[in-house]
């Protein structure tokens, strides 16, 4: 927890930031979900400054026109739309957000706004992140003396580098671009490969395209220099060096139910021992971190970002302190009964190129954010996927899961049975306060029924 003390000592005090310009003056909403859709926007675009350019692109369902999508993947047929909803009450590093997301699962946006709201008394979330160093790989077959081969690979290192930068580039211009070079040993049953990793710092972009073209281009020089014949070269989605880290403290007070400091402990502790089965078991931390990355995920959607690349490394991560699966996120108590959440993951993300420069609603959705470099947006994706988690943890701990998911699973519900209009709201309250199963096939029931009435 070191890592963020200083942070915490700056915002004690307020919530507020009053060093550079806040993405929305105000994250905190009220009665936003009551609003109409057009409403929410209007409101969005007004506290996020948004152009008409954004604000169209929101209006007309996030769609691509089919010139856009066919330049995007191949064998284009047409495009899919899903809900971007906004997250409130994010206060992060002393800057308020309204953070957007992605996906077509109920409760999420909800949870990870009430939970955010609760730590505000404490300063809200603080961040700390790592450079942008991705990894590429080049694997390295066929040698018949690794020692050589790797004694010449590093005193032939900065020469490596300097070759691997030698090219007209912004992001080296920007004071990117390969800052080291690592060795590691692979034994495997096709005997021992040498794997050389580049690590490349990407400034604002997620640098895919950037450590690619780089691991292709000095591969030839490590076969010359190991006499060895390069293989696969391509970065790595475990990016181990780009970790972003989050922390947010949650008085008992703030975690209760009911305002009192001893219905807060009670919930803390349910959700300590909620931890401690997704820390222990690979069964309860599969969907502990699932709950995870319904945020992560639909965030990095929603600005355009490599989810799945994402995904995929966060996953491994956990794996890495002792090859086993185990808890994404940590959770305890500190000396003053509070509970504080923190975690890890690598994050790579970018600003630059890709779909966040082409994708009108990525765009837009990154100017609600409001972010300035990859770096924040990697803090701002984590501060979510924490709340998130704790959202579903406090669930889990109290009165369940169901309860809250199924409040607003109701109306997905009566419209999958055919439900139209006022049909819909009618349906949804019978739902919710049906005290028995609540099934697919009972809400089509009581359709028919309505309608023969």
């Amino acid at each position: 927890m070191d890592t963020f003390a200083a942070i915490d000592s700056r915002n004690a005090a307020s919530t507020v930031s009053t060093g550079s310009a806040m993405p929305v003056e105000n994250s905190r909403v009220k009665g936003l979900y009551k609003l109409t859709v057009d409403e929410r926007r209007k409101l969005v675009a007004q506290a996020a400054n948004l152009s008409e350019e954004h604000v169209a692109a929101l209006s007309q369902h996030g769609e691509l026109d089919e010139t856009a999508a066919d330049r995007m993947i191949e064998n284009v047929i047409g495009t899919m739309s899903l809900p971007v909803g906004v997250a409130t009450n994010f206060v992060i590093d002393g800057k308020h957000y309204l953070i957007p997301f992605c996906l077509e699962e109920s409760s999420v946006v909800a949870a990870a706004s009430n939970m955010a709201k609760r730590c505000l008394a404490h300063g809200g979330f603080t961040t700390q992140n790592d450079d942008p160093i991705m990894i590429g790989q080049i694997q390295l077959l066929d040698i018949e003396d690794i020692n050589t081969a790797e004694q010449a690979i590093l005193e032939n290192k900065e020469d490596l580098m300097a070759f691997c930068n030698d090219v007209p580039s912004r992001m080296i211009a920007l004071g990117g671009g390969c800052k080291d070079i690592e060795l590691r040993r692979l034994t495997t049953p096709l005997g021992t490969m040498l794997v050389a990793h580049l690590l490349v710092d990407c400034r604002d972009a997620m640098g895919a395209n950037a450590v690619n073209t780089m691991a292709e281009r000095v591969a030839p020089r490590l076969e010359a220099l190991t006499g060895g014949r390069a293989h696969l070269r391509i970065l790595s989605n475990l990016a181990g060096h780009r970790l972003a880290r989050v922390r947010a403290v949650f008085s008992p007070e703030e975690m209760s139910s009911d305002g009192t400091k001893e219905d807060g402990d009670a919930v803390i502790q349910g959700i300590l021992e909620a931890h401690a089965f997704a820390v222990e078991d690979p069964y309860r931390a599969t969907t502990h971190n699932k709950g995870v990355m319904n945020a992560i995920s639909s965030v990095a959607l929603a600005c355009g970002q490599d989810w799945r690349a994402i995904e995929a490394g966060c996953h491994a991560w956990t794996t890495m302190a002792d090859g086993r699966y185990t808890s994404m996120s940590s959770w305890e108590c500190d000396d003053d009964g509070n509970l504080v959440g923190s975690m890890d993951l690598p994050m790579a993300v970018g600003i630059v190129g890709g779909a966040s420069k082409v994708h009108p609603a990525a765009k837009a959705n990154l100017a609600i954010l409001g972010v300035e470099t990859a770096q924040e947006l990697a803090g701002i994706i984590l501060c979510a996927g924490l709340a998130q988690n704790l959202g579903a943890l406090r669930a889990l701990s109290t009165k369940g899961i169901q309860a809250g998911h199924m409040k607003l699973h109701a109306k997905n519900m009566a419209v999958s049975a055919g439900a139209v209009g006022e049909e819909v709201d009618v349906l949804a309250a019978r739902l919710q306060a049906h005290e028995g199963h609540r099934t697919q096939s009972l809400v089509e029931t009581w359709l028919e029924e309505m309608r023969k009435a």
